[in-house]
């Protein structure tokens, strides 16, 4: 014979893999839109234009070359990016903050998950402005071919240092300890929930920016380092050993990046 409190208990337990399979759901069908070439890009179609695509600063000045349409076409096409590569690591925060709604109806729940998941998605949307901006004050196509090494170079010394810095760690530690975060921010209402999104949306980028740089560095349709970057900073953010990991990557970026600007120097 079950009784309320079992029922209750249930419940909650069969619907924290269903929060779960929804982010992963999404994520998966942002990584088959993006290797499929669903995605809308500024310039027209993507077909044949594979490797053109995948090279640094190329998305960024088709973008700029079509004006308003082009910047927005980047921006869903950055947006299905940020899906693809974040959501994963967000599933622990979700799955705890849906465990906050148990007294909540149906209806409830969703509205303040999906307050919350829409505000992060925006967010992080929002910050492809960010490559868009750079590449209009320096034009990355141009300088990953005048000054490659000097260019990579840079940018990962710029990814080691951060990576070994106390902010890095401070904004990692806030996604890596949801329930603290949690604790920390969590505010009541649909209000409360868009908050708490733009909090821990300020903390992911807090987190993950410098490793982001290199992407676009690299070439943000690259494939290969979109995937790879996606599996470290998912790793740093759900595994014990992940600020080891951050250290690590920290400590091969920058003495690659040495590397890289000596390189340059000498030739």
């Amino acid at each position: 014979m079950t009784t309320p409190e079992t029922e209750k208990r249930f419940f909650s337990v069969r619907q924290l893999p269903l929060i779960a399979i929804i982010m992963y759901v999404f994520a998966l069908g942002a990584w088959i839109a993006v290797l499929g070439r669903w995605v809308p890009m500024p310039g027209g179609e993507m077909e044949g234009m594979n490797m053109e695509m995948s090279e640094p600063g190329v998305p960024e000045a088709m973008a700029i070359g079509q004006g308003l349409v082009g910047v927005g076409l980047y921006l869903v096409m950055w947006g299905v990016m940020m899906i693809a590569m974040m959501y994963p690591s967000t599933v622990p925060l979700f799955r705890l903050y849906n465990q906050t709604l148990r007294e909540l109806s149906f209806s409830g729940k969703a509205a303040r998950l999906s307050a919350l998941l829409g505000v992060y998605t925006l967010v992080w949307t929002l910050t492809g402005l960010v490559p868009l901006i750079v590449n209009t004050m320096a034009p990355i196509t141009v300088l990953a071919s005048d000054y490659r090494f000097l260019l990579f170079g840079g940018v990962l010394i710029l990814l080691g240092g951060y990576q070994l810095s106390p902010y890095k760690y401070q904004c990692l530690d806030k996604c890596r300890s949801p329930f603290g975060f949690l604790m920390t921010y969590h505010r009541p209402g649909i209000r409360g929930a868009a908050r708490i999104g733009v909090r821990f949306s300020v903390f992911c980028v807090g987190c993950c920016w410098a490793l982001f740089a290199f992407m676009i560095v690299v070439g943000s349709m690259n494939i290969l380092w979109m995937a790879i970057i996606a599996l470290v900073l998912s790793l740093e953010r759900t595994v014990s050993w992940g600020p080891q990991l951050a250290r690590a990557v920290g400590v091969v970026a920058g003495v690659t990046g040495v590397g890289l600007l000596v390189v340059s120097v000498v030739s």
